[in-house]
């Protein structure tokens, strides 16, 4: 039960990223339909629209197997040594610069969601303890 549960969790994490493509194909906006997709989420998500509980299980299953979406492109850098000749060290510094940037950033904003997250318990707990105490 909890496989199919994650299945249709990614199906509607696709069902965005579509949604997204639709929008990016037929209104022209600048932003990749990936994108559009995600901020899509992020409103629906924001507006309360529909709860977390409804993607959490499959948006973590897709976040554990992300590292290996990073393979090909290790390889792909590492099948042309040509590409550090010259500007390569230049090139490693940005990609290390970049990446240090992002990890802060990803850290930053997954702490922000988990005190937001656990803000949102400790409401839900103490309005439940306060109205069964009346």
């Amino acid at each position: 039960m909890n496989i199919i549960r994650i299945i249709v969790q990614i199906a509607i994490l696709f069902g965005f990223s579509f949604l997204g493509n639709l929008v990016h194909t037929y209104l022209h906006i600048p932003l990749p339909g990936s994108i559009i997709g995600l901020l899509l989420l992020f409103l629906g998500l924001s507006l309360n629209i529909f709860s977390v509980k409804w993607i959490k299980q499959g948006a973590g299953f897709l976040l554990a197997f992300l590292p290996l979406l990073f393979v090909p492109t290790l390889v792909g850098i590492i099948k042309y040594p040509e590409l550090f000749t010259g500007k390569g060290v230049l090139i490693l510094l940005v990609v290390v610069i970049s990446t240090i940037i992002t990890m802060i950033a990803a850290g930053k904003s997954s702490e922000v969601v988990g005190n937001k997250t656990k803000e949102r318990e400790q409401k839900k707990k103490w309005h439940k303890h306060s109205s069964q105490s009346l």
